[in-house]
């Protein structure tokens, strides 16, 4: 099977990428399985506090996060691309089985987005890339100023913290 690779647009995408010090096997573990995404997923003080995982295209994808007043937040989606250990990609625009989402559903109902987590060995770690997809240039604004670098960021660095802890 051919590898899609995205061309990003400025306009509608949000790119976050950075090195880290751990192996694009770890990173994997801790995005593909439940018990190992919740403990980092949401920026602190926010928590992941139900996630759930059908690893293989068309499957579910689902997390509940809850606010620092305890108001919680369902998001679900459909994965669309699944490499292991090199390549993730799901969306919130479908739920599972490719059926299109009911924007309800979702807590960010703004916007819908496609992400595309990518890994890539390094000689120190993991070269790693997560885009975010957006079907108008609101969409992507909205993400913008949401937070995205920074809590993409944040995540990312209580991955690591997490995954170098087990």
């Amino acid at each position: 099977m051919t590898q899609f690779i995205h061309q990003t647009n400025s306009q509608l995408d949000l790119v976050f990428e950075r090195i880290v010090d751990i192996a694009p096997e770890l990173i994997w573990t801790a995005w593909t399985t439940p018990e190992h995404l919740k403990p980092w997923f949401t920026p602190v003080p926010w928590k992941t506090i139900d996630c759930e995982i059908d690893l293989r295209p068309g499957g579910l994808f689902r997390t509940v996060m809850s606010s620092p007043d305890g108001q919680e937040f369902p998001n679900q989606g459909c994965y669309l691309e699944i490499i292991p250990n090199k390549k993730l990609v799901w969306t919130n625009a479908l739920e599972p089985g490719y059926r299109p989402a009911n924007p309800s559903v979702n807590s960010n109902d703004t916007f819908f987005f496609t992400a595309i987590i990518s890994l890539e060995p390094q000689e120190q770690g993991t070269k790693y890339t997560a885009i975010a997809m957006h079907g108008t240039e609101e969409g992507c604004k909205t993400h913008r100023d949401m937070g995205f670098q920074e809590g993409w960021g944040q995540a990312l660095a209580q991955l690591v913290s997490y995954m170098k802890g087990i």
